[in-house]
């Protein structure tokens, strides 16, 4: 065996989601080959990725029928975070996804959701900060268990720095943090957008793979402001099965989807798409209709990230400060840890194949 017919061999293993072979695309290093023995490393394209095993078994199968079918093939993973920024770096540079998740309307577990994706990149393995963008309702705080905290700052380069609190692996920053919960968040647009800069440029938020921005509802000034100040890599939509919410969910996509915007949409996942009792596991119970969502993406030609169930444990977790993905519900954890897989596999399509990742520049 030699390093030419192993990779040779490898040249007919496709990446699954990028369509094309690990030799093309770069993706073997480090071939060692002893005898009967070979191992290599395979450059994945983020921690997180959902494939591995597929891949590991493609490579294995194509080393023993096209070079030795005796070969004891040993797969090595590492990653590499894809990013397509192409946009300076001038903020957040060390930060090579940035991922806005959005709703139409309030009240259809956005910031659920934005909490357990966060937590399920970064169980992954993957480098992760969430960054609670509802100004006028944050609720980060309060789903980590951090309320009454407050972050350290430190000095960057000649600059007061606020060093992002750190809990279950991830960085995480909240407008309430910063105030006291009791007073009402009473400011005019300027000084949202001014505050949305602030949590962007004096924010220490290091080397990421992923920042996921968990946004106020609707479509407004926030929205703009973040796409106008960050390289925003997709956005994901998150609904509810009825009509009312599907309704919202609409305009959410249509506004990413403007020209001036230009900002792709990773995909769309359902929140509360069903109930199942804890001692009828096999039973689910569609109380807000079924598959509004997964119709509206086909509607709408997006991908369908997933659908996560109306469970105790995860309303009980948000409350408790222990959002699901860090409890021991395995059904839930399962729902948000398929559900941040198609999203890992959606960010690292758009970043192979969509235009380069910009900041912005919005003329009203």
């Amino acid at each position: 065996m030699t390093n030419e017919d192993i990779l040779k061999a490898l040249s007919n293993v496709q990446e699954p989601d990028l369509g094309k072979d690990l030799v093309t695309l770069n993706m073997v290093k480090d071939i060692h080959i002893e005898g009967n023995k070979v191992s290599f490393t395979v450059v994945l394209t983020t921690p997180a990725c959902p494939l591995k095993d597929m891949i590991m078994n493609a490579c294995i199968n194509a080393i023993r029928i096209l070079v030795n079918k005796e070969a004891e093939v040993t797969v090595n993973f590492t990653s590499n975070t894809s990013s397509n920024r192409q946009d300076g770096k001038t903020v957040l540079a060390g930060v090579k996804n940035i991922i806005a998740v959005v709703s139409g309307k309030g009240g259809v577990g956005k910031s659920t959701v934005s909490a357990n994706l966060a937590l399920a990149l970064a169980e992954g393995g993957a480098k992760v900060g969430l960054m609670d963008a509802d100004i006028y309702g944050p609720s980060q705080h309060i789903m980590f268990g951090v309320r009454g905290e407050r972050p350290l700052m430190k000095e960057v380069d000649g600059k007061g720095m606020i060093v992002p609190i750190e809990k279950f692996g991830i960085k995480m920053m909240s407008i309430g943090l910063l105030i006291d919960e009791k007073q009402a968040v009473i400011w005019r647009g300027p000084m949202v957008s001014s505050a949305i800069r602030q949590f962007v440029t004096e924010v220490d938020w290091g080397e990421l793979d992923y920042l996921v921005i968990d946004m106020p509802p609707g479509t407004g000034d926030i929205h703009l402001t973040v796409v106008q100040t960050v390289p925003v890599t997709g956005v994901i939509v998150v609904t509810t099965p009825q009509t009312v919410a599907l309704a919202d969910a609409k305009k959410g996509i249509a506004m990413f989807g403007q020209a001036q915007l230009k900002v792709p949409v990773i995909g769309l996942v359902e929140n509360m798409s069903y109930f199942t009792p804890a001692e009828l596991p096999e039973n689910k119970y569609y109380i807000f209709g079924k598959d509004g969502g997964k119709n509206l993406a086909e509607e709408f030609d997006i991908p369908f990230l997933g659908q996560i169930p109306i469970v105790e444990s995860i309303r009980e977790g948000g409350d408790m400060g222990v959002p699901a993905m860090a409890g021991q519900d395995e059904i839930t954890r399962k729902a948000f840890i398929d559900f941040a897989s198609n999203a890992v596999r959606g960010i690292a399509m758009r970043n192979a194949n969509l235009a380069p990742t910009q900041i912005q520049e919005i003329v009203a």
